[in-house]
């Protein structure tokens, strides 16, 4: 984009700048809830909870599930950045 071309979007460099940062918060955010070793020591936290009787087995099963479906969505997306390069 030319010296014109950024003169007409100054105004709006202050909405393009929020957006900047909140995508870079978004992309941190979905870094950290798809690390595996952050899901693994949630899952070890969760059987812990089991053992120590503060969730029963079904409520261990669902969120086990949930958190082996991410552990899952995260080597997917780690595979698909590996075939990337």
């Amino acid at each position: 984009m030319g010296l014109l071309g950024e003169l007409l979007l100054l105004p709006v460099a202050p909405v393009r700048g929020t957006l900047w940062v909140l995508q870079q918060v978004v992309n941190d955010a979905e870094r950290q809830y798809y690390d595996p070793s952050v899901i693994q020591r949630e899952l070890a936290r969760l059987v812990k909870r089991l053992e120590a009787g503060e969730i029963g087995e079904d409520e261990f099963d669902r969120l086990e599930d949930e958190l082996l479906d991410r552990l899952q969505h995260a080597q997917q997306m780690r595979d698909r950045g590996q075939a990337a390069r």
